[in-house]
């Protein structure tokens, strides 16, 4: 059977049975919310993990998969990209992660989720199973959205399709004189225009708060405003997107203010924040550890280190692709971080339980636990190593098809034929 057969059989059959029963026997569990489990069992049934243990017994009609020699655990959580949003950066009109103005509250990312995307199959394929996939742009840039990297429709894959709001912090940035007319040129015309953003911000903070109290009153919906309610009724917290220091100060002072809950995103420099992050209990979405360094005399090290930083810290914390094309190197950005003082079960937790645990979702996701959703990944060794095959992967409780477009590039070049001497 061709890849693409294999593909089509395992998502038709994964659909159409999701509530089926499947027993996985003799793997080591790695249940990430205590021992591992030697030669242990996971019973999935109507797509929730119904039984962790040992010797379990499979209902009448299971699916059984004898696991001898590998390991399970739960699939990583990447909880800040783009996957499902953009399929190729140059061509305008194969990605929808932005709107036009500063001020979209009330846009939806996962009715802009494309589930035929082609880095979709290839990011399950190295373990990813879920992900928050986030509208950028602007400065309340619309609400994330939590969902499976399996379905037919974004209703199908979503978890939570309308999650926390986006907000793009504004710099105070000072522009060279040959830049743009409408750039600041000065810190102190940056700074002006600065305020005037914040103002805005606020403004539309305590419109919603108007809002709330005139619906109760029979007053017409506002769809901005609307929008709004979940984080000015403290529902939900905001994911506010900053990176430099002083930018990281001015959103937590501002998210203070105004009492409203928030979420670090990015965080290039979060690490030089930790204390004050700590008193606000604020988590932090890290940005990968592969990438530049913000500043070149900063040492090459800072972005590997920073997550053991904020570890040894108490800064709870999870460490995110931001980019569609990087949502596959999840593993690799948080095995990053080991050799650089983090431990390597919290690498791991980094990318299951914590980012669950940040977004409110730690009751259904993140580790092998009862009543939890069964996404999981079957490996033939630890995930965070780049040697390591990620066999099979289960989401919603049903086997999932791990072939994907790279996968078939590869399988048809390196059977090309050989050149004849």
């Amino acid at each position: 059977m061709s890849a693409l057969l294999r593909s089509l059989a395992l998502v038709c059959i994964g659909s159409a049975l999701s509530a089926q029963t499947t027993l996985i026997r003799n793997a080591t569990v790695h249940t990430l919310a205590g021992e591992p489990i030697e030669k242990g069992a996971v019973l999935i049934q109507d797509g929730k993990i119904a039984g962790v243990g040992r010797n379990l017994k499979a209902p009448k009609g299971a699916t059984v998969i004898d696991a001898a020699g590998k390991h399970l655990y739960p699939g990583m959580f990447d909880a800040f990209t783009q996957v499902g949003l953009v399929e190729i950066t140059a061509v305008d009109v194969t990605g929808d992660r932005t709107e036009r103005g500063d001020f979209n509250p009330q846009m939806r990312t996962a009715i802009a989720i494309h589930p035929a995307s082609e880095h979709i199959p290839v990011t399950r394929a190295n373990g990813v199973t879920h992900t928050l996939s986030a509208m950028r742009g602007g400065i309340f840039s619309g609400r994330a959205a939590i969902v499976n990297m399996d379905g037919w429709t974004w209703e199908e894959m979503a978890i939570e399709a309308d999650g926390p709001l986006v907000v793009e912090w504004p710099v105070i940035r000072v522009y060279p004189e040959d830049a743009p007319s409408d750039r600041p040129k000065t810190f102190e015309k940056a700074r002006e225009e600065y305020d005037k953003k914040v103002r805005e911000i606020a403004e539309w903070i305590e419109s919603a708060r108007h809002y709330a109290q005139a619906k109760k009153a029979g007053a017409a919906v506002n769809r901005k405003l609307e929008a709004l309610l979940p984080l000015i009724e403290g529902r939900q917290p905001m994911i506010v997107v900053a990176e430099r220091a002083r930018t990281i100060r001015n959103a937590v002072e501002f998210a203070a203010a105004h009492d409203l809950k928030m979420i670090l995103a990015g965080g290039l420099e979060a690490a030089k924040e930790s204390a004050l992050l700590k008193e606000h209990a604020i988590p932090v979405l890290l940005g990968p550890t592969q990438q530049t360094v913000p500043d070149e005399d900063d040492p090459y090290d800072e972005l590997f280190a920073q997550p053991g930083e904020l570890s040894r810290a108490g800064v709870p914390f999870a460490i995110t692709s931001e980019q569609y094309y990087l949502s596959r190197t999840l593993p690799y950005e948080a095995a990053g971080a080991v050799p650089f003082g983090l431990p390597k079960d919290e690498a791991l937790k980094a990318v299951t339980l914590y980012p669950a645990q940040i977004l409110g979702l730690g009751d259904k996701l993140g580790s092998i636990e009862e009543g939890k959703i069964a996404n999981l990944i079957l490996t033939n060794g630890d995930p965070l190593e780049i040697q390591t095959d990620v066999e099979r992967v289960f989401i919603n409780g049903h086997e999932v098809s791990t072939d994907n477009k790279q996968r078939d590039l590869y399988e048809k070049y390196l059977a090309r034929p050989k050149p004849t001497p």
